[in-house]
């Protein structure tokens, strides 16, 4: 098995995601800027925890040159995809300090957390991955049909920035770089050992598009009793 194999195992629900009306109304304009600085706030409640998850990936590495790649990335996701979120908090004049994490940002973020930190680095790996790939595989969707549309809608800076930052070549770089990690570990992989890695995956590509579920829908907890 293969990376690949993994991506094209879970296609039909990932064809679902790439059309998901959160996105779709990103490109076309219709996007409430509430729902969107919703979902950066979550977004970037995710990424701590995601980088957290990368780091400690680094550290159960079998080689010193994947370590320092994932170590890498983790950076990358503390630095530049939190730097694109803080360029709009900026903007917006709002900001993610004493932010809690709703629901599906919870359950993400915990079942993430859990396969790292329980099951085999291979299994933490594919994990991760629809982190990493569905935002490409979005980001290029969102560009081909903001260039179909063209001039014919107007949309929010912020929603161009996002776009043009996943969908670009800088983003489709590490992620290659990281598919090439989830290769090499598949092939040492037993039939067991693939079957949770595929698992895995297809859980975290559910919830990715849970995620944007979310911010359509501005999630709140539940008030119990009050409280």
């Amino acid at each position: 098995m293969s990376a690949q194999e993994l991506w094209d195992n879970a296609a039909s629900m990932i064809a679902v995601t790439e059309k998901h009306p959160f996105l779709v109304a990103m490109v076309d304009g219709t996007l409430a800027n509430d729902s969107f600085q919703y979902y950066v706030i979550q977004d970037a409640l995710y990424l701590q925890e995601f980088a957290d998850c990368l780091r400690r990936l680094g550290e159960s590495a079998s080689s010193p040159e994947a370590s320092a790649q994932l170590k890498g990335f983790a950076k990358g996701a503390a630095e530049a995809e939190l730097s694109l979120h803080n360029s709009f908090f900026v903007e917006w004049k709002i900001s993610a300090e004493g932010a809690k994490e709703m629901p599906h940002t919870l359950l993400y973020t915990s079942y993430m957390k859990r396969v790292v930190a329980t099951r085999s680095h291979k299994q933490g790996l594919s994990a991760l991955l629809p982190c990493f790939w569905v935002y490409m595989h979005v980001g290029k969707t969102m560009l081909k049909l903001r260039e179909e549309l063209g001039d014919t809608c107007k949309r929010a800076p912020q929603f161009d920035a996002w776009i043009d930052m996943y969908g670009g070549d800088d983003f489709e770089k590490h992620v290659r770089e990281y598919i090439a990690l989830v290769d090499a570990e598949c092939k040492t992989a037993t039939e067991d050992e693939l079957k949770e890695m595929q698992e895995h995956f297809n859980m975290c590509c559910k919830l990715e598009h849970m995620f944007w579920d979310q911010a359509s829908n501005m999630m709140k907890w539940p008030e119990l009793g009050g409280m």
